[in-house]
């Protein structure tokens, strides 16, 4: 007669020690993402400081920025106020512009720019088609787009 085994099982203190064990170490928890700090402060303490240090690359040296609330430099649409970053380079006769609708870098963005001294006089949409909006991804794009004016390579 052969006698049957049976899996021995696990008294239920040990099993319950192991869950306990992993949740016992804590979890590191990840510093917010700089893009989750409140708008304003995003843009003067990372955009700002990022774009300069970047164009600064580029042998752009008078760079000129700021970051305010003006109406939309566009003839015709001068009655919007939005937040702006301006930036003015070669002595001020150029200029470009990064302006929020909404005080939100999710949010829908425009670029103008102007030469010689000028006003803006065309406004072009900016970063449409990110889903994710990034602090390295502004600085690219705006990047890309100074250098399709040729302001900052020539080809």
């Amino acid at each position: 007669m052969s006698e049957e085994t049976k899996p021995t099982e696990a008294p239920a203190e040990a099993k319950a020690e192991k869950p306990a064990a992993t949740a016992a170490k804590p979890k590191k928890e990840k510093p917010p993402a700089v893009e989750d700090k409140p708008f304003a402060e995003f843009i003067t303490q990372h955009f700002l400081p990022a774009l300069t240090q970047t164009l600064q690359k580029f042998a752009v040296n008078d760079l000129d920025l700021k970051f305010e609330k003006q109406p939309v430099p566009i003839k015709g649409l001068t009655d919007v106020d939005c937040w702006q970053v301006i930036g003015h380079m070669k002595g001020g006769q150029r200029q470009f512009r990064i302006g929020f609708i909404k005080e939100d870098i999710s949010g829908q963005k425009f670029f103008c720019w102007a030469d010689k001294g000028s006003n803006p006089s065309q406004m072009e949409s900016f970063m449409i088609d990110e889903r994710k909006i990034t602090l390295d991804l502004m600085v690219l794009y705006t990047i890309q787009r100074l250098n399709g004016q040729k302001w900052l390579t020539v080809n």
